[in-house]
């Protein structure tokens, strides 16, 4: 099978890291990348043995391929120029600022028969992964994901900057359609959101709650899904899985018959690799990837509701 002809679109901290992956594939041609800043994609061009572009445009006509990762507002106009030259997308999270643009990059993607992947990363985490051989129809799930202060990404809300990498997951366990939400946030230490905690509430009968933070002393991210006879636990820090099994029948003193047992993450763990990978397969194969355009604009439509919600909750109890 040919070599993929790819390019990449912005290359700061992320989109570095793209250029990195692709140049390491022996099944890739990294041809080229672009930033605005031409001095950074010079460098980082020469340390992935490829060419700084002067303008995206002049890349896109000699790729079959892309990742745009850009900063969300270019989402739109970048994605709907290289769709529209029939290049195969992949577009970093969140897909769009809004779901009328999503839309537009859907339905593009669709009429051009044109690959069109989301960066949900976490989708690729070998312990969420993994995790889908344990499901059996969850019943409530607890997700925690707060980071120490970062000035990179505060650019936009802590929902579309964290929490929406659990919504996405939460989304891809449950698989029923949202019914209620309740929510909370507050702005700290900058003027959008940095931190904030949603109730879900789905057609099925599963509940999720959600926190999101980026003004924590320390880093946490973990997962609990508790399930009829199991309950789930996704420490992505420790790298752990614990499985804990229920019997159905109780101790001596009345408490539950459980089992615990302790898996460490499959593999070595390189989530943006395992991504990029799954996105050239899809590019060879022609096959639908795992994280679409579709499932980023539902990830999308409820991490700008739940933005609504708060914002409204901090209108009406502004003194």
């Amino acid at each position: 099978m040919k070599k993929v002809r790819v390019g990449v679109i912005g290359v700061g901290y992320l989109g570095n890291f793209h250029a990195q992956k692709y140049a390491a594939m022996d099944h890739v041609d990294l041809v080229g990348i672009f930033d605005n800043h031409i001095d950074r994609a010079r460098q980082i061009a020469a340390a992935c043995g490829t060419k700084a572009f002067a303008d995206y445009p002049e890349l896109i006509a000699q790729v079959d391929a892309v990742s745009i990762v850009t900063p969300t507002t270019s989402h739109h106009a970048v994605g709907m120029a290289c769709l529209a030259a029939g290049l195969d997308v992949m577009m970093e999270k969140p897909i769009t600022v809004t779901l009328a643009e999503a839309d537009e990059l859907i339905a593009l993607a669709a009429q051009k028969r044109c690959i069109l992947q989301v960066g949900h990363l976490e989708r690729f985490n070998p312990g969420i992964m993994a995790l889908e051989h344990y499901l059996d129809q969850p019943i409530y799930i607890e997700s925690q994901r707060v980071h120490q202060f970062n000035p990179r990404g505060n650019d936009v809300d802590v929902v579309l900057d964290l929490m929406i990498h659990d919504i996405d997951i939460i989304l891809s366990i449950v698989k029923s359609p949202l019914e209620s939400m309740r929510t909370l946030g507050s702005s700290v230490v900058t003027s959008s959101t940095d931190v904030a905690t949603a109730q879900l509430i789905f057609e099925n009968g599963c509940a999720a709650t959600v926190t999101a933070s980026r003004i924590a002393q320390s880093n946490i991210r973990q997962l609990v899904i508790h399930q009829k006879k199991s309950s789930l636990i996704v420490d992505y820090g420790q790298k752990d899985i614990t499985v804990i099994e229920r019997s159905g029948g109780q101790t001596a003193e009345g408490y539950p018959l459980e089992e615990a047992t302790h898996l460490p993450f499959p593999g070595q763990g390189d989530a943006l690799k395992t991504e990029l990978l799954h996105f050239i397969a899809a590019v060879q194969t022609r096959q639908q990837p795992k994280v679409s355009g579709v499932e980023g604009r539902q990830a999308l439509a409820i991490a700008l509701q739940l933005i609504a919600e708060i914002k409204e909750h901090q209108a009406a109890h502004q003194v």
